[in-house]
């Protein structure tokens, strides 16, 4: 696809998608949430890919929802938009491959709720982080919130709109961890490129575990994990990484 306001690189089987609308903040209109949703739509069924970073580079993230954008709208013909929003929520949260959201700078409302979608989150110092919804009347998305930071912390996030430092989201374990300014993508695109040498079923499979065992009941999503697990070991390809793996510890022994 030709994107406006999307940059993407693939690398080592890594594709790495920035946001590109500098002159406002990475501003989620439209035409935005579009190309978001066909990128995602598409590399969800690359082969190639097989670890996804989401990023607005060192120095922006997502400053969220294009206020010019809403103030046209009116309550009575909001479906279209509402829709597209959470198309594009639906198209990072359940694309194929495991998601790294690497946030540089603020990530405010519906910036906030991109980097909610992503699996794994890493933040530069500069990182901001706020669901400023109530602020402006709307409806915070409480889930996924809760299932990452439980939901007394979830409601704070929600109800107070207050912004969060990088470091206040670290400990709260919404981010992963925090690295120094100017530093985000190098070591994000590291750890990508290490998660990208992994089977891309497995990685696939696991993701879509993590997701569905949050509504099984324990007994059910034993059983699941059991089957799952099943599928792989002993397989070719789990053959071949015990005997690299036996190789290496050789080499370092």
């Amino acid at each position: 696809m030709q994107a406006k306001y999307l940059k993407l690189d693939i690398t080592s089987n890594v594709a790495t998608v920035t946001l590109y609308r500098p002159d406002k903040a990475n501003s989620l209109s439209p035409e935005v949430l579009v190309e978001i949703e066909s990128l995602f739509g598409e590399l969800s069924n690359r082969d190639d890919v097989h670890v996804i970073v989401l990023t607005g580079g060192e120095r922006y993230f997502s400053a969220g929802f294009d206020l010019d954008e809403i103030r046209k709208l009116e309550k009575v013909s909001n479906e279209n938009y509402t829709a597209l929003f959470h198309r594009t929520y639906r198209s990072i949260m359940f694309c194929s491959q495991p998601v790294i959201c690497a946030v540089g700078g603020a990530a405010i409302a519906g910036g906030f709720d991109l980097t909610m979608m992503c699996d794994i989150r890493y933040a530069s110092e500069r990182a901001k982080f706020g669901q400023r919804e109530i602020a402006l009347s709307l409806t915070p998305i409480m889930d996924p919130l809760w299932r990452i930071i439980g939901l007394g912390r979830a409601k704070e996030v929600a109800l107070t709109g207050r912004i969060y430092d990088a470091r206040e989201a670290e400990i709260m374990g919404y981010v992963s961890k925090v690295f120094p300014e100017g530093e985000l993508l190098s070591s994000v695109n590291k750890i990508a490129c290490e998660m990208a040498r992994f089977d891309r079923g497995c990685l696939k499979e696991s993701k879509q575990l993590a997701n569905m065992i949050l509504d099984q009941g324990l007994d059910e999503a034993m059983r699941m994990q059991e089957w799952l697990f099943r599928t792989y070991i002993g397989s070719d390809d789990n053959h071949r990484r015990i005997d690299d793996l036996r190789a290496l510890m050789s080499k370092r022994s």
